[in-house]
């Protein structure tokens, strides 16, 4: 006859409390380790569980410090779907080997109503609080998950039925039934939960098929603009005041149906409804004129410029799924975007960094929209009404009725046995971890049956945490924020309201007390050590500066321009060419041969050569260096290294093919290591002395004092020998200027500023998708931030080379 917990009395005094709690926890825990055939597996199956139960606690915490995002990293999430995957069979394996082995307590196995063990009911507890967890490697499917979205449901489902079998069919004592029942419905609502809300998303016109009632919407909306106004055109908010992009509403708007699609009517009460003078559809331009006024939005001045990211993903979306922006739409974003956004104020560079800002908030909606682990993308006062506060009330009502179920409507006996069938209870947790810490280096069963009950602890701690923080990331998503935005511009009443701005404003402070995801890039150098195996994650990782976003804004403004007084196809966006022309013509001869090449690639590691050995030649700011210098070489520097990261690890992210760029790049490390040698090519530059730091430069510099090679033509030449060539022509040029310092950097900024721009334009599918996934890494890339940008205002790439043709003209 096995020894279970409800065959002790609990009214035993404190101190043989732990006599009991030695005598039954921990032997009918460990019970199974009295066969020695298989005490290798248990123990390395608690050691992994401790390990996974760890891990999952470190991911629910820390991985919530940095920022306030709804995405998980997808390599962790690999990592954690992988193991899963595994968990529910080895679980499964092990239970049945706890039920039917259970050392001289087994006599139970024999009586089919005899209870589990210890063991087996440990087990069935991390299976069902395991389950509660997967949600976190899932991400909700919208839009672009299809059949997958249903298998994975189907899937969970299946895990579910099978420990409801496990639960209902094994474990006999009704206290025990009752807390091992709740597990499982609490599991089940959980996949009914995500079902519905798969399915809100799936059919709802707001997300998974707003991209067609969108593109109809501005169509619409298209047809309406008016000519460009001749002469002076309004700008800064004027612009955005007269934005008509969607930023709320358009799902509600009425459709028709044709054989081509959907249309909407067009009758302009579709568009506002003229009894209740309110807006159907919030738009940008509403928003930027209620914020001129409005004492919310003049108190944080970020809200608007988020409707406006809102909108803008809006569209973005549309190109994920296949539609193209048509040219009125286009032009009309131009508008917004530098001739609204860039001239909203005085400050540059405070333009700069928010117009950055907005483009950065468009991206994390994009990212969340599709790989989110959470459902922000729901967020609005309505589901947080019916997901947290309403489905806990359903919850606690199936318990009640799990209760009554497991104890034949009895409830008295129901929350007795409760505590007189499970000890955890009947002593209290504190009590059974005090016992076990003090007896664990004496007993090898009690540091057992410490790891098991550390392992359940973890897991119900990484539990109740994701709840609560899924409820935090929730309230400060930017999505909560927009709907709110949104409910307070369309409904004026809600202006006059003190709980609802009361609740705005709460939701504000905290919002700007937690840190929110940031606009970075990684930074790589070859030429001050490159370690083969590195990973992109040991690189350095920092803000893109200020600097970096004021310059390729200005280079942007100044590209519009002379494309609106131009026309398409004459304006000057090249690989650095026509930089050098345009602003450095002096230099142009002397230098534009560098850029004379059709891999970008080349051009690229080419200047990125050049801007290392100039760094080592000026390697630190100095009391007179000015702020134009500090400016000019922080642009340089860091797009210098981003760039050169983009060669080594996002090829894809590039025009060049993706198997030249690797040809190339692994070209100059082979030939950078011949130079250097192994110890100099690898050693990190900071772990050098700086004697050897200086004759690592000086090889370098030896490299471009080679002859040309006989049959080719300096363009042709390798990146290194063209990058210390063009280092050593920088090098002569400002030693003949008064500020030689200032004269390099400007040169190398103005370079970095359009190669990153060059870089950036595509629509072609393969880069549309290689930017797609980029995305679902958790963060945006720098230049995936610039390609959105070139997106929306219709920044391309020209299809001439201007280099070729002055060649041409040249031999001729």
């Amino acid at each position: 006859m096995a020894i279970t917990w409800s065959s002790y009395p609990y009214s035993i005094n404190s101190s043989s409390n732990c006599t009991v709690i030695l005598s039954e926890y921990v032997r009918n825990l460990t019970s199974s380790y009295a066969d020695k055939s298989n005490e290798a597996s248990i123990v390395t199956t608690s050691v992994v569980m401790f390990i996974l139960a760890a891990l999952f606690f470190i991911l629910n915490f820390f991985s919530r410090v940095s920022d306030v995002s709804a995405v998980l990293h997808p390599t962790v999430r690999l990592f954690l779907s992988t193991s899963l995957s595994l968990f529910l069979p080895v679980m499964s394996y092990l239970f049945s080997e706890a039920k039917n082995n259970s050392g001289d307590l087994s006599a139970a196995a024999s009586d089919p109503k005899e209870e589990l063990s210890l063991r087996a009911r440990t087990i069935l507890a991390w299976m069902l609080l395991v389950e509660l967890l997967r949600k976190k490697v899932e991400a909700i499917l919208i839009a672009m998950a299809g059949a997958q979205g249903y298998l994975t449901t189907i899937d969970r489902a299946g895990r579910i039925a099978w420990l409801g079998y496990l639960v209902f069919f094994n474990v006999k004592s009704a206290g025990k039934k009752t807390i091992y029942g709740f597990l499982w419905v609490l599991a089940a609502t959980k996949l009914v939960q995500r079902v519905l809300i798969n399915e809100v998303l799936r059919r709802s016109f707001a997300y998974a098929k707003n991209a067609q009632r969108l593109h109809s919407y501005m169509d619409l909306v298209m047809q309406d603009q008016p000519p460009p106004p001749q002469g002076n055109a309004p700008t800064g908010a004027d612009q955005l005041k007269g934005c008509k992009f969607a930023v709320m509403g358009e799902e509600d708007l009425e459709l028709k149906a044709s054989s081509d699609g959907y249309f909407l009517s067009e009758n302009k009460s579709t568009v506002t409804d003229s009894a209740a003078a309110q807006p159907v559809v919030v738009t940008v331009g509403q928003v930027w004129t209620l914020a001129e006024t409005d004492p919310l939005f003049q108190r944080d001045h970020r809200l608007k410029r988020l409707c406006l990211s809102f909108a803008l993903h809006k569209l973005l979306r549309r190109r994920f799924e296949g539609f193209q922006f048509t040219d009125t739409e286009v032009r009309s974003c131009r508008d917004v975007v530098f001739k609204g956004l860039c001239h909203d104020g005085t400050d540059r560079e405070a333009i700069a960094v928010a117009l950055f800002q907005v483009l950065n908030d468009e991206t994390h909606f994009v990212c969340e929209y599709y790989h989110s682990v959470l459902p922000v993308v729901l967020s609005s006062p309505f589901f947080l009404l019916a997901n947290y506060f309403l489905f806990p009330i359903i919850v606690l009502a199936l318990f009640f009725l799990t209760i009554i179920i497991c104890n034949n409507g009895d409830l008295f006996f129901a929350f007795h046995s409760l505590k007189s069938d499970n000890l955890a209870i009947s002593f209290g947790l504190t009590s059974l971890t005090k016992c076990l810490l003090r007896n664990i280096s004496q007993s090898a069963p009690a540091l057992y049956a410490t790891v098991d009950l550390a392992i359940t602890t973890l897991l119900v701690m990484a539990f109740v945490y994701e709840e609560f923080w899924e409820f935090v990331v929730f309230i400060n998503s930017n999505w909560f924020m927009v709907s709110l935005l949104h409910d307070y511009t369309s409904k004026p009443h809600r202006r006059k309201s003190p709980t609802f701005m009361g609740v705005v404003g709460r939701i504000m402070w905290i919002r700007n007390s937690m840190s929110r995801p940031r606009l970075c890039f990684h930074q790589l150098s070859v030429l001050q050590g490159f370690l083969p195996c590195r990973h992109p994650t040991a690189l350095p990782y920092k803000s893109v500066p200020k600097e970096v976003k004021k310059a390729v804004m200005e280079y942007l403004m100044n590209h519009v321009d002379v494309e609106s007084s131009h026309g398409h196809g004459h304006a000057p966006l090249s690989n650095g060419w026509s930089i050098l022309q345009e602003k450095h013509p002096r230099c142009h001869s002397r230098l534009s041969w560098a850029c004379h090449s059709s891999s970008l690639t080349e051009v690229m590691l080419t200047w990125h050569v050049a801007t290392g050995l100039l760094e080592e030649k000026y390697p630190k700011q100095t009391a007179a260096t000015t702020t134009s210098q500090q400016s000019n070489s922080t642009v340089a520097a860091t797009l210098s290294k981003y760039c050169a990261y983009l060669v080594a690890f996002h090829p894809e992210l590039l025009p060049d093919v993706v198997d030249g760029t690797k040809l190339v790049y692994d070209a100059m490390k082979r030939e950078l290591k011949s130079v250097l040698g192994c110890s100099g090519y690898c050693c990190p530059h900071e772990m050098m002395p700086s004697a050897a730091a200086e004759r690592r430069y000086s090889k370098v510099m030896q490299v471009g004092k080679q002859p040309v090679q006989a049959g080719k033509l300096e363009r042709e030449m390798s990146p290194v020998w063209k990058g210390a060539r063009v280092a050593d022509a920088l090098l002569a040029m400002a030693g003949r200027e008064v500020d030689e310092e200032g004269f390099v950097w400007q040169i190398l900024a103005d370079i970095w500023t359009e190669l990153i721009v060059y870089s950036a334009p595509s629509d072609d599918e393969l880069h549309v998708k290689a930017h797609g996934d980029v995305l679902a890494q958790g963060g945006a890339e720098f230049i995936t931030v610039l390609w959105v940008l070139a997106t929306h205002t219709g920044v391309a790439r020209p299809s001439g080379k201007p280099w070729e043709n002055i060649v041409v003209e040249n031999l001729a």
